[in-house]
C-alpha cells in the first residue's frame, strides 16, 4: 500500500497541534518520525491510524481517500510505548489474537506466532498470562501481537523504549529487516537521532508539530536543509552561533577566526549562523581539529570511554563529545578544537547555505 497526506493538519481551538503536511510513504518502506517529546509524532501517526480526525486536509491509501474511514476498517496496527495486552488470556493468545480475527488457520497461526515469539524473545513464555511477566516482557508481547499481523500500515510510537540495552541494540538490527519483502508501510517514531540512524530507511525531522524536511535517513542527517531539522538530528543538541565572514576571514566573537572553506568563498559577507555537531569538537588537536575555541567549563560528564565537556562560548553553551577520559575542572579555561571541515553555515532565514 502507499500511504498519502495532502495538506494533514491538526488545531484544538486556537493551539495548533500539526501545521499544513504532505508526505507520501511508499509500499514497502521503513519510515522514521523524529523528534523531541510534544514535537507532534503520536499526534501524526494517530492522524495516520484514523484514531483522530483531522481538522484539515485528506488522506489517502492506494489513492482512496480514508479520511472519514473508522480505524477498525482500515488494516493498520499501532504499538505504543505503553504496552496493552488482554489480562486473561496467555501470551500465545495474545499474540494470536488479530490472526483468528482474520480467520487464519490453526496451523499458520501456530507458524506465526512462534516466528514472532522467537523474535521477540518470548518462546520460553507463552503459556504464562501477562500478570507473570516483567514490564519489557509484556511490551515485547504487545509488539509481537502487532507485528504478527499482516497489515498495510504498521505504527511503531517508541516501542523499544521500555526495553533492556541489549535487546534494543538487537531489534533496531532486526526490524528493518522483518519487513524488507512486506509490501506494508512502517511508520516509527523515536525521539533519539542515533536510533534513526541505526534503523535507516526514510526520516521525517519534526519540530513543534511541523515536518521541517524529509529523505533517506543518511541524506537528512547528513545535508540538514536549515538550522532546525540539524537541531532536531544531533544529540547532544548541534553547536551554534552567529559569525561573521569580512575581508576572507570568518570570525566568532572574539573566541576564533578562521579561513572560510572553498565551498563558501562565493558567499557575500556578512552574519551567517554557524552548526558543528559535538563530536566535531575535541580536546586533543588532529587533523582538521585546526580552529581553536576557548571557553569556561561550565560541566564535564564522564563516561567509561566517552567525555562531554559544556563551555561557555561567547553567549553560547557548547559541547564537546570525544573519545577517551578528558577532565576538566568546572569554572576553569578550556581549549578545545573544531574540525571546520564538518561545520555547516546557515543563512539569517535559517536555511543551509553551506555544509
Amino acid at each position: 500500500m502507499t500511504l498519502e497526506l495532502k495538506g494533514i493538519e491538526k488545531t484544538v481551538g486556537e493551539e495548533v497541534h500539526i501545521h499544513p503536511t504532505d508526505l507520501t510513504l511508499e509500499a514497502g518502506s521503513f519510515n522514521i518520525l523524529l523528534g523531541t517529546t510534544l514535537s507532534g509524532k503520536t499526534t501524526l501517526m494517530q492522524l495516520m491510524a484514523g484514531l483522530d480526525r483531522p481538522t484539515g486536509g485528506r488522506l489517502f491509501v492506494d489513492g482512496r481517500d480514508v479520511t472519514g474511514m473508522r480505524v477498525q476498517d482500515r488494516n493498520v496496527s499501532m504499538v505504543y510505548q505503553q504496552f496493552i495486552n488482554y489480562p486473561n488470556w496467555s501470551v500465545f493468545e495474545n499474540i494470536a489474537s488479530p490472526l483468528r480475527v482474520a480467520k487464519v488457520s490453526e496451523s499458520e497461526i501456530k507458524a506465526r506466532v512462534g516466528q514472532m515469539a522467537e523474535l521477540l524473545k518470548l518462546s520460553a513464555m507463552l503459556d504464562r498470562r501477562p500478570s507473570e511477566l516483567s514490564g519489557g516482557q509484556q511490551q515485547r508481547t504487545a509488539m509481537a501481537r502487532a507485528l504478527v499481523k499482516d497489515s498495510g500500515l504498521l505504527l511503531l510510537d517508541e516501542p523499544l523504549a521500555n526495553l533492556d540495552f541489549k535487546l534494543r541494540e538487537e531489534l533496531r538490527e532486526e526490524l528493518p529487516k522483518l519487513f524488507a519483502d512486506r509490501d506494508c508501510v512502517v511508520v516509527y517514531a523515536t525521539t533519539e537521532p542515533t536510533e534513526a540512524l541505526l534503523l535507516g530507511g526514510k526520516t521525517a525531522t519534526l519540530h513543534e508539530g511541523r515536518v521541517t524536511q524529509f529523505g533517506t535517513t543518511g541524506d537528512i542527517y547528513r545535508t540538514p536543509k536549515d538550522v532546525i531539522s540539524a537541531k532536531v538530528f544531533s544529540e547532544p543538541p548541534i553547536n551554534t552561533a552567529t559569525i561573521r565572514k569580512h575581508d576572507g576571514r570568518i570570525t566568532l566573537g572574539a573566541v576564533a577566526s578562521w579561513d572560510p572553506p572553498a565551498h563558501l568563498a562565493a558567499v557575500p559577507d556578512g552574519d551567517y549562523e554557524l552548526g558543528l555537531r559535538p563530536h566535531h569538537i575535541s580536546p586533543v588537536p588532529g587533523e582538521g581539529r585546526d580552529v581553536k575555541i576557548a571557553g569556561e567549563v561550565l560541566v564535564t560528564e564522564l563516561s567509561g570511554s566517552e567525555s562531554t565537556v559544556h563551555i561557555r562560548v561567547g553567549n553560547e553553551t557548547w559541547v564537546s563529545l570525544s573519545h577517551g577520559i578528558h577532565a576538566f575542572n568546572v569554572g576553569a579555561t578550556a581549549e578545545l578544537y573544531a574540525d571546520m571541515r564538518h561545520a555547516y553555515y546557515f543563512g539569517a532565514d535559517g536555511a543551509l547555505i553551506a555544509g
